[in-house]
């Protein structure tokens, strides 16, 4: 609990101080320590400050600075010393009340119990990309990890634990990020929670064998006056490249503990946690090796960010939060973001008149812009102090060398691209040949378990929504399980082993042309396998623009699911000769479109500068199986949880508008009690809506079905027409042909119907209907789980809803105007 929360006469113990910087260091200076008894003596009479004892003398704090301690009450101790955790202050005082051995406790004992309770530390993973912030991650936290999707973000952020030496730690592993400078929603991100959620300490995970760019990062953090570790990661591929670096030197320069690791192995872990401790448990300036130094940005920055921080030092609420000098160096940056919080500040015109004179003074001595000027200040202090640390980069080994070579093949201006489709080849043809056989066993249990409860359990709803919603829903969903999991093992290994970043260098200059980013192909070639999986791909697109563009398009991308719907037409309406050909059209029609949409997105929709395509390429690394598998179950394990709920609840409702209400006579035939239900009414009443493309009101019934999964809609029609619902299991033509004349001969006689004219006239118009309904299915709503895709990837209802109502108008439109022009001819 926080000490603000202590009411009159109350004592606690000091668990641990929270912020950062001169507001933390002021406060331990007034005797705030760890561990200390502190007792709550009076409040003011408008209850603000408070009167505090503590260390034989009296001190007043206010509420909002004592809600920056954490303490332990003796409620609190009294329910950690019987077992519990503490966590819940009213479970506390319950369980105290409840304790009819209830006892005050000692000094001692209360000491004690807040000993146990500060042995908790909150550590944030930093770091840029490919710098092995993960693999850290893993190695420390094993199996106890969980995937925390912050809401309204669009990045992840893994969150587990670890213990050493009687300590607890709660990881954060913080996407990976250059800067912290506001340009990406990664660098954003990871901002925010350094602020909002302030660890008690940072490991700032360095990649060794390029130690000048990491550091950079490292300098920003220094700005931000946050406790930090250092970890030194791959030193195995400096020392054999033969480099050498004084890493306890640059500890001293940098006010942080520098410690060499290799997390494949595990080398250094310990080491750093045990230097995690020490900067937790010390104090700030006791050791060289754990300081806060100000860098030197040059006399015109540094007195502009002095004549700014007396301005923002007035505000104890932005010191609570913020390095004054933090500030300061973003608002020379123009950080946007920095300058929206100062701008409602008394002062805010003064402050900004510091800057702009300032960085008028840095243009008019330099030639550069303030923000130029701190960048090239940053790395002269990093370039200073590796050439201070006896920084040298060793010739025994070249890390790049067989990178060299095997990008002479793979990005290859005549072998490249072969080369990637057929990577592509391989990876579609294993995830839908070899997961057919764990998906055909899935199946076979799914309906094992049906057939079972339809056996044994007696008729009515509740049996037929278990069989038909319940079990046909997550059946529908866990059936794809195999093919998530092997696409995202290779996915997992493209990205780890550094070919993923090939595959955008190859991809980029076509993908631009759209609009996107070169990272956008991968996810639209899996969209043709399944659109959930290629969602959440996204993820690998750094630009939010590019990421945003992409799965606002993705849907247009002819998912697997829609293939039986395909075949049911075109086996019913075309030739066999013009099979192929209609199926292909259908193909390339949803990849024209994507094109087009992305342009007027990127154009009018998804507006502003795109980052520019500034993309590492790192070496290739072979990564462990161990590693892939953790990977690749991981992805598996969100699309279970992301999917199956909302499949599941789509599922039961469309099937209860398709059972309900009950008809009258028990012995209706399928085709009948789905013209009477819900659903069949719904149908007919849009009908109207419907007419530009010549759909009747079981054409439309269809349509509706397949907002839940696109497998539906051709079982939905196959019942409708036919009385058959088999055709939803037709991936390839049937032999069965008598079922497409059958449907054939249906579907013409209603459009007859429905235009007034003989059979022999509405055989070409129903072939045009029929070519038109594809069309809608092809562009229309994506399925509830790909909407949800869509949600939990942009963290917004209003992206995902977006999706769904374009391409409704965009399927109504193209599909409407084809038949219409189509008309014109007949």
């Amino acid at each position: 609990m926080k000490l603000s929360e202590l009411k009159t006469g109350e004592t606690g113990v000091i668990v641990k101080v929270l912020g950062h910087g001169g507001f933390r260091k002021r406060i331990i200076e007034m005797g705030f320590i760890k561990g200390k008894t502190v007792e709550v003596l009076l409040n003011a009479p408008l209850q603000d400050p408070v009167k505090y004892k503590i260390m034989g003398y009296e001190v007043s704090l206010r509420h909002s600075e004592a809600d920056q301690i954490e303490v332990l009450s003796e409620e609190e101790a009294r329910a950690l010393e019987s077992g519990g955790d503490g966590a819940d202050r009213n479970d506390a005082v319950v369980a105290a009340q409840d304790d009819s051995t209830d006892k005050e406790l000692t000094p001692e004992e209360l000491s004690d119990a807040a000993r146990r309770k500060r042995r908790s530390i909150n550590v944030a993973l930093v770091g840029n990309p490919n710098c092995g912030k993960t693999s850290l991650f893993n190695f420390a936290s094993g199996a106890h990890e969980r995937v925390g999707n912050y809401s309204g973000v669009t990045v992840d952020a893994k969150v587990g634990r670890a213990e050493y030496e009687g300590y607890e730690f709660n990881l954060v592993d913080l996407p990976g990020t250059y800067s912290l400078s506001a340009y990406s929603p990664e660098e954003l991100y990871v901002r925010k929670q350094l602020v909002d959620e302030t660890p008690d300490v940072v490991i700032n995970v360095i990649d060794s064998s390029n130690l000048e760019r990491n550091l950079y990062l490292t300098t920003q953090l220094i700005d931000m006056h946050i406790r930090m570790v250092c970890a030194l990661n791959m030193f195995d591929e400096t020392e054999q490249r033969g480099d050498h670096v004084d890493y306890q030197q640059l500890s001293q320069l940098f006010g942080a503990p520098m410690v060499p690791t290799v997390f494949t192995n595990g080398r250094g872990v310990q080491e750093l946690f045990r230097q995690v401790i020490a900067v937790y448990e010390g104090k700030e300036d006791e050791s060289p090796k754990f300081r806060h130094i100000h860098i030197n940005h040059g006399h015109e920055i540094e007195y502009g960010i002095r004549e700014m921080q007396e301005h923002l030092k007035k505000y104890p609420e932005l010191c609570r939060r913020y390095s004054t000098r933090y500030l300061a160096i973003k608002l020379l940056e123009h950080d946007k973001d920095v300058e929206q919080l100062v701008r409602p500040l008394d002062d805010s015109a003064e402050i900004f008149q510091h800057r702009d004179k300032a960085a008028a003074r840095v243009k008019e001595e330099t030639g550069n812009d303030s923000e130029t000027a701190i960048m090239d200040a940053k790395y002269g202090f990093i370039h200073g102090a590796l050439e201070e640390a006896e920084f040298s980069t060793g010739d025994k080994k070249d890390t790049y060398q067989t990178t060299h070579l095997i990008d002479r093949i793979l990005t290859n201006k005549y072998l490249g691209f072969p080369i990637f489709f057929l990577i592509l080849l391989v990876m579609f043809t294993a995830t839908f040949v070899i997961g057919q056989y764990p998906m055909d066993w899935i199946e076979a249990g799914v309906g094992w378990l049906g057939d079972f409860i339809s056996t044994y359990m007696p008729a009515g709803p509740v049996k037929d929504m278990l069989v038909d919603g319940v079990i046909g829903g997550v059946g529908a969903v866990i059936v794809f399980l195999p093919q998530i999991l092997i696409l995202y093992f290779f996915i997992s290994y493209m990205e780890d082993s550094g070919y993923m970043s090939r595959a955008a260098f190859i991809m980029d200059r076509l993908m631009h042309k759209m609009g996107l980013h070169g990272k956008s192909f991968i996810p639209l070639i899996m969209g043709f396998g399944c659109n959930v999986p290629a969602v959440m791909a996204t993820r690998t697109i750094e630009s939010r623009r590019s990421r945003l563009i992409t799965m606002l398009i993705l849907p247009l991308m002819s998912c697997s699911a829609r293939l039986p719907i395909y075949v049911m037409i075109t086996g019913s309406f075309f030739a066999l000769k013009y099979r192929s050909l209609a199926m292909l059209s259908l193909y390339v029609i949803g990849v024209l479109m994507a094109v087009v949409m992305s342009r007027l997105f990127s154009a009018f929709v998804v507006k502003g500068e795109d980052t520019p395509f500034v993309m590492e390429l790192p070496p290739y690394r072979f990564p462990t199986w161990k590693a892939i598998g953790r990977h690749t179950w991981e992805k598996g394990k969100q699309y279970l949880r992301k999917m199956g709920g909302i499949i599941l609840v789509a599922s039961i409702i469309v099937w209860a508008l398709g059972y309900f209400p009950l008809p009258d006579n028990p012995d209706m035939d399928k085709q009948a009690r789905q013209e009477q239900s819900f659903i069949g009414r719904i149908g007919k009443t849009v009908e109207p809506v419907f007419r530009p493309q010549g759909f009747d009101w079981k054409l439309d019934v269809g349509l509706l079905t397949g907002v839940a999964a696109k497998e539906i809609v051709a079982s939905t029609m196959g019942v409708l027409y036919s009385n058959d619902d088999s055709f939803s299991d037709d991936n390839g033509y049937s032999s069965e042909t008598g079922k497409y004349s059958k449907l054939h001969k249906l579907i013409t006689k209603d459009v007859a119907s429905l235009h007034g004219i003989s059979y022999e006239e509405a055989e070409p118009v129903a072939t045009l209907t029929a070519f038109s309904f594809l069309l809608f299915v092809l562009l229309y709503f994506p399925c509830i789980a790909t909407i949800a895709a869509i949600k939990g990837e942009t963290g917004s209802w209003g992206w995902a809803l977006f999706a769904a109502g374009y391409t409704t108008v965009l399927a109504w439109v193209v599909s409407a105007v084809v038949f219409q022009v189509g008309m014109l001819f007949i």
